[in-house]
């Protein structure tokens, strides 16, 4: 079984002393320090794939600048209207989950002390983290703010140490000098790197060697494949695919008969299969804004003025990432909680805020029949580097609006992102304050 710092020990193994960071051939304790063996595995120094995740990190952050926080349930989120970002583990005891909605949240865990994300901060200490996974290896796969992947395959000569203390010695520099804890998993590929990193948390350091992979595996259900979602299992479970032993058992090409290019996926995942490299050079498949409303929102023109102002802080963010889309998506979610998500191809790419208003428009109004939404969001995708605008001989007007845009967006980098706006940002803008005035005068 994979290796963690509760595992049973054998002589055979070689052994990692989570203190101070320092491998040997096991024994009762660590000749360095003395301190007891804390994991242990006959594979541990020549495996070099690691996934690192961030224990609750909005969470830890928060707990680490107000110690006052430090033994109470914590929710990272909006309003009662929002969805909670993440939550502490004390608060997880109680079935509060990233993503639930807030209500949900409070009337699971009552005594939580809500607290509003600080992008800043958490974005400050993602970088430090960064910064000291680049000092190991130059191959990093930063797929969050709070988690990466590291491929230490190679530099075990350039240090003159095994990607196991490397490792272990990051993991307690992120815990003494940032303030928080991140837990690892250790594998020879990523998939699997991941799936062990969720095996010890907080804090933890878990292993999956060759030789136990399909061991490991086989009791496991389908959907603790990443990437296997409810949709999926119903659909896997409905071929009489309860666990990953089942798949093993089972021939590749009735698999792909079965499920075509998926089954063959299902076939490499069940069997500990994962080809995809750590790739440092992974580009970010889509940008998007997304906001929740207040109250729930029925009306066309109320839906299209947030329309508006989330197309121009898209295109925003496009622009500053140097890509267009050729991909716009629609997201509404009701009052119910059930999602909608409607996509559009464009004949060309754009960054442009107006025409990813006017495409988002396009799919809102087949959406409006009289459905209360309570979240909205737009998003291009299929994205390229982005390039000069083209002339538009059916819209001779659009290179002059696209030129205001762009001055526009310098003018929004110099003095504010309020300083330049249309119509129905002013109206949005205005109808904000006044919720503002009304919320302070309901609290006096």
């Amino acid at each position: 079984m994979p290796a963690s710092y509760d595992n049973k020990f054998s002589e055979n193994h070689v052994a990692l002393c989570r203190k101070c960071a320092k491998t040997f051939v096991y024994s009762k304790s660590c000749p360095q320090c003395g301190t007891p063996p804390y994991l242990a595995h006959p594979e541990l120094e020549s495996l070099g794939v690691a996934h690192m995740d961030c224990d609750a990190f909005f969470a830890a952050i928060e707990k680490r600048d107000n110690p006052d926080l430090l033994h109470k349930p914590v929710i990272i989120g909006g309003g009662k209207r929002g969805v909670v970002a993440t939550a502490c583990y004390t608060a997880r005891l109680y079935g509060v989950r990233s993503a639930m909605p807030m209500f949900k949240a409070l009337k699971a865990c009552p005594d939580a002390v809500v607290v509003p994300p600080n992008f800043d901060k958490y974005k400050a200490a993602s970088q430090e983290i960064r910064r000291r996974m680049d000092r190991l290896t130059p191959l990093v796969q930063q797929v969050s703010i709070d988690e990466a992947y590291l491929d230490l395959s190679g530099t075990s000569r350039l240090h003159n140490r095994s990607a196991a203390e490397l490792l272990c010695d990051l993991q307690n520099e992120i815990a003494s000098d940032i303030g928080i804890t991140v837990s690892i998993g250790l594998s020879f590929n990523k998939f699997l790197a991941k799936s062990a990193s969720e095996l010890d948390k907080p804090r933890g350091f878990a292993v999956i060697g060759r030789e136990e992979v399909k061991d490991f595996l086989s009791d496991k259900s389908v959907d603790f494949i990443h990437g296997v979602g409810p949709a999926l299992a119903r659909q896997v479970r409905g071929k009489g695919y309860e666990t990953l032993s089942d798949i093993q058992r089972t021939d590749l090409k009735m698999l792909i008969r079965q499920f075509g290019e998926t089954g063959q996926w299902l076939h490499e995942r069940a069997n500990g299969v994962d080809k995809r490299p750590v790739d440092p050079n992974t580009e970010r498949k889509s940008v998007s804004s997304e906001t929740t409303f207040f109250e729930d929102i029925r009306d066309l023109d109320q839906l299209e003025d947030h329309l508006w102002f989330l197309s121009e802080k898209t295109a925003f963010r496009a622009k500053q990432a140097g890509v267009q889309g050729r991909v716009i998506t629609l997201k509404l979610k009701t009052a119910d909680f059930k999602t909608r998500t409607r996509r559009l191809s464009l004949h060309d790419a754009t960054q442009l805020a107006r025409i990813i208003f006017q495409r988002g428009r396009d799919l809102l109004r087949k959406e409006v029949d009289g459905t209360a939404f309570r979240l909205l969001g737009i998003g291009i995708s299929e994205l390229e580097p982005a390039q000069a605008d083209i002339a538009d001989l059916i819209d001779p007007g659009a290179l002059k609006r696209a030129d205001a845009e762009r001055a526009a967006d310098k003018a929004k980098l110099k003095f504010g992102k309020h300083i330049v706006t249309t119509g129905r940002g002013m109206r949005l803008l205005a109808e904000k304050a006044a919720k503002r005035n009304s919320d302070t005068k309901d609290k006096t």
